[in-house]
């Protein structure tokens, strides 16, 4: 049953917010924070594949109703200034999984990983869920994997006790497949009908039912495929047949979708979040179950990223930025936002410090522990964060309310907080900063592994792509960095 849309805003109020970062969602919620739990939490982990920022109501969508999720923020805290770790898939996923900037592992470099078996996740690499089952923890992940393939890499590899769902970066809603059948449970491969959304929304039901019978604390990660291409709502499987059909481009269409198919695949998903945090509810599990909620990237052609320009694949804000909501009933005040400058790798060592675990000191985290602040109502922490992108030689700092931004050979500092469109570049009038954010860059890039020509990326082009006049194919190079600027 859905849950009650208690978080309706709109598109003004979202923008508005403190200094401290700390905010009432909406008029009448509750702000509480009781005792905390002795026991240790339990974690939903979910996941949307290119969402973008505006994707949901409570973040200023108006044309589709997403009542579960803005029910989740209605009882917990909502990000205004969150970031995926990358533009792209495999990348953010990297460093949602190791809390380490993805660029430290040869996965990382892939924009997403295309077809390459001999790169993956390594499985002596200390990731979440391994971390988490020291700590009397187990783990299962529902949905999208793709951080490398059978026989050396899987989630079964890298700390999860149990899988189910898709190792690659996409497959059919309705028949689960891609170049061939991607569905799986464990390392077993299986054949399911239904709705792919529906299938990992009941099979996290029964998850979460298998789980309340133990004491034992669990996470469960749940990774929809959705709103990610193909363009298929409940009920469309004929534009699932089309695709199949000789002479189609196959599950990456540029003539398919629309802007109400891509609302009722959010809404599908919605619903099946409701779902979760009903079977949470029934079994008396929502008050110590940690709740998370946001995208690997920004979002694609069809996706909402207000008040942002760019979309995955570039470092625009519209390509990082993402909807990012945490519940806590047991230990995070109700209906809050929080103007806190957040990151994908940020979850790991902030999960790790709510479930009394620790990270690996022989791979020290670059994400930050964030309970201080969600707990606590501990003010906000400076960030200075680091991106780079291949395709079109992207490079992007983020430091306080300030933005270094590179795209092939032009430059650009803004302020993101007082223009996030991106209009107004400052690196002019304001040259000391625009020298310091390049040149820590460069420093900042020396301590990761350098592009390589190997490595995949991608990026839309003026013929895909109608408002990308003269973007040409990426050409896979790297972008070896010389001098900073003067």
């Amino acid at each position: 049953m859905p849950f009650p849309d208690q978080s309706a805003m709109t598109r003004r109020d979202l923008l508005r917010g403190t200094v401290t970062g700390v905010l009432a969602l909406a008029a009448g919620l509750e702000v509480r924070c009781t005792a905390p739990s002795a026991k240790p939490p339990n974690i939903v982990f979910i996941l949307a594949d290119d969402l973008g920022y505006a994707d949901v109501a409570c973040y200023g969508r108006p044309d589709l109703k997403t009542p579960n999720i803005d029910h989740l923020a209605g009882q917990g805290l909502r990000f205004l200034q969150a970031y995926a770790n990358s533009a792209v898939c495999t990348a953010t996923r990297t460093a949602l999984i190791t809390g380490r900037y993805q660029y430290r592992l040869r996965l990382g470099l892939e924009e997403p990983l295309v077809g390459n078996a001999d790169v993956g996740l390594p499985p002596e690499h200390p990731t979440l869920p391994s971390l988490l089952k020291k700590a009397g923890y187990s783990s299962t992940l529902v949905g999208k994997w793709h951080l490398g393939v059978l026989p050396k890499f899987g989630p079964l590899q890298s700390g999860y006790d149990h899988f189910y769902g898709f190792r690659g970066g996409a497959v059919d809603y309705f028949s689960h497949e891609a170049d061939e059948a991607d569905l799986w449970d464990d390392d077993t491969p299986v054949h399911q009908v239904g709705y792919l959304t529906d299938v990992l929304g009941s099979r996290t039901v029964d998850v979460v039912n298998g789980y309340a019978k133990s004491s034992q604390p669990f996470m469960i990660s749940l990774h929809f495929s959705a709103p990610h291409w193909p363009w298929e709502a409940p009920g469309d499987q004929a534009e699932s047949e089309r695709l199949r059909q000789p002479g189609n481009r196959g599950l990456n269409d540029f003539d398919g979708g629309s802007q109400k198919t891509y609302q009722r695949m959010i809404e599908a998903m919605d619903t099946q979040i409701g779902r979760v945090l009903q079977a949470l509810e029934t079994h008396g599990l929502s008050e110590n179950t940690i709740v998370i909620f946001t995208s690997d990237n920004g979002g694609e052609r069809f996706a909402d990223t207000w008040p942002f320009t760019g979309k995955k694949t570039e470092l625009l804000e519209g390509g990082l930025r993402i909807p990012a909501i945490i519940s806590w009933p047991a230990r995070i005040p109700r209906g809050r936002t929080s103007e806190q400058v957040s990151i994908s790798m940020d979850w790991v060592p902030t999960l790790l410090a709510a479930a009394g675990a620790h990270p690996d000191s022989a791979y020290p985290m670059d994400g930050v522990n964030l309970l201080p602040m969600l707990v606590q109502n501990a003010a906000a922490v400076p960030r200075k964060l680091f991106w780079r992108y291949k395709a079109n030689a992207q490079r992007a700092v983020r430091d306080g309310d300030f933005k270094f931004l590179k795209i092939l050979d032009n430059t650009f500092l803004f302020n993101v907080v007082e223009d996030p469109l991106e209009r107004a570049n400052l690196k002019d009038r304001q040259k000391d900063i625009y020298r310091r954010l390049v040149r820590e860059w460069y420093e900042w890039n020396g301590s990761m592994l350098p592009e390589i020509k190997e490595s995949f990326t991608g990026g839309f082009s003026g013929q895909q792509l109608a408002d990308h006049i003269g973007a040409k194919r990426p050409d896979q190079r790297p972008d070896i960095p010389g001098r900073p600027e003067d």
